[in-house]
């Protein structure tokens, strides 16, 4: 990369994803450290809680992988290949219009 050529557009839609999978899995760790919790101790009161506490985990788990999945489709808009190409325009092309 050279920062020359490395556009706004690239740089914003890199922290989105950055930011999207990051706090999606920020998400998921609290919920699925939340229901084991409580899941643990309803278990050892009632086993037949097992099966249900099992399910709402995989649901949990499901935010962070759906989280992944939308950052990398955001990533993947910031080569330059996709929608945002010339949305955006280097720093240094403004630098040498203002002169």
């Amino acid at each position: 990369m050279d920062a020359a050529t490395y556009s706004a557009y690239s740089g914003y839609a890199r922290l989105g994803a950055g930011l999207t999978v990051g706090m999606s899995s920020l998400a998921a760790g609290l919920a699925i450290g939340i229901v084991g919790d409580a899941g643990v101790r309803a278990n050892a009161q009632q086993p037949r809680l097992f099966v249900g506490m099992i399910l709402i985990l995989i649901f949990a788990e499901a935010l962070g992988l759906y989280g992944l999945i939308v950052g990398l489709v955001v990533a993947s808009t910031a080569e330059g290949k996709g929608k945002g190409k010339g949305l955006c325009s280097p720093y240094n092309v403004w630098r040498k219009d203002a002169r």
